[in-house]
């Protein structure tokens, strides 16, 4: 099976999430990845050192350098005639793109799959991952997301594959770019942190959340997450939020403090290694998953956290 895998990426360099997907797309068979960009020779590059890359594909225009879905879709489409399997990371293009692809292939998608079970069949959370489903593909093209945390990241300086220039589409006329904000931080990304602090709701504001939670990441050189009620209420911008309707985390140590648990935060982190709960609420639902639980104060034990580290 001939798999297309899109390549995640800011034109210089891979996005973490494009090794992992480039994992689950090797189980299926041969992968060529998709380098869509402008100027994105360093992307393409990155990418044909990937172990497990056989070649890469390159298409080199201004359309492509925001990767809007719009304009991305009708590529991949037009080179689906070549492979058997479009396989995306489960990232904000990624999740953009895929859809598209697959409507114009008239097929359904299987998202956020978390493992390959046969040529044709995954498995995938339901129910805010409180189960995991087998689904089976009875079309003549697969198209599938990968959750990138289920998966190993393949060696980024392990291949060699060849890169071949591929024809740009062009501007679909369908949408334009706009503008962007990003975010700039000395902390880890979060879906890459070995580490992660997350606040909820119980930190009351904004000013208390970076009183409160910022010394401990700092001391910890970890990520900085939170929950959705967090967000919600303006204590930290979107890109923190941790759950099903944020980012996917599977750290080494992920610590939530004065994080309840509901069902959409443990969908996005209960695949941590290990999960350190700190609440005063001792029947809170985050203990079921937490490996270590302390009952306390937040306002107190944190900071005497902080000052033992």
């Amino acid at each position: 099976m001939n798999t297309l895998v899109l390549a995640d990426h800011d034109n210089a360099s891979l996005g973490d999430a494009t090794l992992a997907t480039v994992t689950a797309a090797a189980r299926l068979g041969d992968v060529t990845v998709l380098v869509a960009g402008a100027n994105c020779d360093g992307a393409a590059q990155g990418a044909a050192k990937v172990a497990g890359v056989a070649k890469v594909l390159k298409a080199d225009d201004a359309a492509y350098e925001h990767q809007l879905a719009e304009n991305v879709a009708p590529l991949v489409a037009g080179l689906m005639d070549g492979f058997d399997a479009f396989v995306a990371p489960a990232t904000t293009h990624g999740k953009n793109i895929a859809p598209r692809v697959a409507a114009m292939l008239d097929v359904m998608q299987i998202s956020d799959i978390l493992s390959v079970e046969g040529d044709r069949s995954f498995t995938r959370p339901i129910y805010a991952g409180n189960a995991i489903a087998t689904v089976t593909s009875t079309d003549p093209k697969l198209v599938i997301t990968v959750r990138g945390t289920a998966f190993e990241k393949a060696d980024p300086s392990g291949g060699s594959a060849s890169v071949e220039e591929v024809s740009s589409q062009g501007d679909a006329g369908l949408s334009s770019f706009v503008s962007q904000e990003l975010a700039k931080s000395d902390r880890p990304e979060l879906t890459s942190a070995s580490i992660i602090v997350s606040g909820g709701r119980a930190l009351k504001d904004g000013e208390t959340f970076e009183k409160i939670i910022m010394p401990l990441a700092d001391k910890l050189g970890a990520g900085v997450g939170a929950s959705r009620a967090a967000v919600d209420a303006g204590f930290v911008p979107n890109d923190y939020q941790v759950g099903q309707t944020g980012k996917i985390v599977a750290p080494e140590v992920y610590i939530a403090v004065g994080i309840s648990g509901a069902i959409q935060h443990l969908a996005g982190m209960k695949d941590s290694k290990i999960i350190i709960a700190i609440n005063k609420d001792e029947d809170a639902p985050i203990f079921q998953v937490a490996d270590i639980g302390l009952v306390a104060d937040l306002f107190t034990a944190i900071p005497e956290l902080t000052e033992k580290l």
